[in-house]
C-alpha cells in the first residue's frame, strides 16, 4: 500500500511538472524596438546630461576656490580665511545636496524615469501577460533581468509575440 501511494505521488508529481509551460522574453530587445521608449530614454538622457553638467560645473567651482585658497592662505587675515572656508563648505554642501536631489534614491531622475519609462514597461508587461495567457504558459522569465539565467533556447522566446501584441513590427 505504501509503495502504491509513493508511485501515485511520483506519477502525479512528474505529470504536473511536465504539464507546465515555460517561456521567456527579452525586455531590452522589446523596449529597444518601441519608438515611445526611444523618445522617453532620449528625454531622460538629456535631463541627466544637463543635471550632470550643472553638478560638474559646481564641483569645478569648489575645486578652483580651494586651489585659490591654498595658494593665498598664508597671505590672508584670519577673518578672510574663515569667510572663504565657510563659503567653500557651503558650496560643497549645496553641490552634494543638488547631486542627491537630482540622482538620489528618491531624486528627480528616479521620479522622471518613473513618469516616462514605467508606463511603457507596464505596456510590455500587459502584452506579455496576454501572450502567456493565450498560450497557457505557467512561467515567463525576463532574459534581460535574469543575472542567473545561463541558457535559454530561442524556441521559448516570446519577445516577438509580445511585440506583435503591442502592434510593433
Amino acid at each position: 500500500m505504501k509503495n502504491l501511494l509513493i508511485l501515485a505521488l511520483f506519477v502525479f508529481g512528474t505529470s504536473f511538472a511536465f504539464s507546465q509551460k515555460y517561456g521567456y522574453i527579452d525586455s531590452d530587445y522589446i523596449l529597444n524596438k518601441m519608438p515611445d521608449y526611444s523618445e522617453a530614454k532620449t528625454k531622460l538622457d538629456k535631463l541627466a546630461e544637463r543635471w550632470t553638467k550643472e553638478i560638474e560645473e559646481r564641483m569645478e567651482l569648489v575645486t578652483r576656490k580651494k586651489a585659490d585658497y591654498a595658494r593665498e592662505e598664508v597671505l590672508l587675515p584670519d577673518e578672510e580665511k574663515t569667510k572663504r572656508l565657510a563659503e567653500m563648505t557651503r558650496l560643497e554642501t549645496e553641490t552634494l545636496e543638488m547631486q542627491k536631489l537630482r540622482f538620489g534614491v528618491k531624486g528627480d531622475y528616479f521620479s522622471k524615469r518613473q513618469e516616462l519609462i514605467k508606463p511603457i514597461q507596464d505596456k510590455v508587461y500587459d502584452a506579455m501577460q496576454k501572450v502567456a495567457s493565450k498560450r497557457n504558459y505557467s512561467f515567463v522569465f525576463d532574459k534581460a533581468n535574469q543575472s542567473n539565467l545561463v541558457y535559454a533556447d530561442s524556441k521559448y522566446d516570446l519577445s516577438d509575440e509580445v511585440l506583435k501584441e503591442l502592434d510593433i513590427k
